[in-house]
């Protein structure tokens, strides 16, 4: 069953987006939006996962602040998406994945794990995510990282990054590799959103791919 929930977080309510697999769950994963929040390519996103096992959890983060904003790619909603996701806040951001690891963990049990996985905006959230909730965690293209990567991290962490990604520059991605030198970071051919199909001049189908199996191979291995 795919639906909205209500979530309680320490910051106030906010709507969620639930996911279901067809079988036992082999673990539970937040998936955090990117600055356009959970918009039908987000839902999508959160489903392709449950058709890999997981239950999976995509909290509108904005709903802290305005309700129900599902934005479209255009320019305006690329400044509005950024108003948004600043009034927020990271340290909001990360107290709602941490409501919504705390439902999955409530319905899945003790036994099994959570992870994240977050794309633009929520690929930092995602880093957060690591370092402050012990969640293991993949970021897509996080150009908000940097500040964050001299602290520790509480479980593992893998990140990808388009090489035509002007927003994050080739030695943005090296500082993820010298600060964080065990943990994977790939580069892809491809630019920012590489793994957004709703986007054709972002989407890159063979780079979304090959980050896709990497990302699955990630989760298997830490989550389930």
């Amino acid at each position: 069953m795919n639906d909205w929930i209500n979530l309680k977080t320490a910051r106030g309510p906010v709507q969620a987006w639930r996911a279901e697999p067809a079988g036992e769950p082999r673990g539970g994963l937040v998936v955090v939006q990117e600055i356009f929040g959970v918009n039908a390519h987000i839902r999508s996103v959160a489903e392709r996962f449950a058709g890999e096992g997981y239950l999976v959890l995509a909290p509108a983060f904005f709903d802290l602040v305005e309700a129900d904003v599902q934005l479209d790619y255009g320019p305006d909603e690329s400044l509005r998406g950024r108003e948004l996701a600043t009034e927020v806040g990271m340290d909001a951001a990360v107290e709602v994945v941490a409501g919504a690891a705390e439902w999955l963990r409530r319905e899945l049990g003790e036994a099994k794990r959570i992870g994240c996985i977050g794309y633009c905006w929520g690929g930092t959230v995602a880093l957060r995510a690591a370092q402050v909730l012990a969640l293991p965690s993949v970021s897509y293209y996080g150009a908000r990282n940097l500040p964050f990567l001299d602290q520790s991290l509480r479980a593992p962490a893998m990140f990808h990054f388009g090489e035509q990604d002007p927003s994050i520059p080739p030695e943005a991605v090296q500082a993820h590799r010298e600060k964080l030198p065990n943990m994977p970071v790939f580069t892809y051919p491809a630019k920012h959103a590489f793994n957004r199909d709703a986007s054709p001049d972002h989407y890159d189908a063979p780079s979304a791919k090959l980050a896709l199996s990497r990302s699955l191979d990630f989760l298997h291995e830490h989550v389930g």
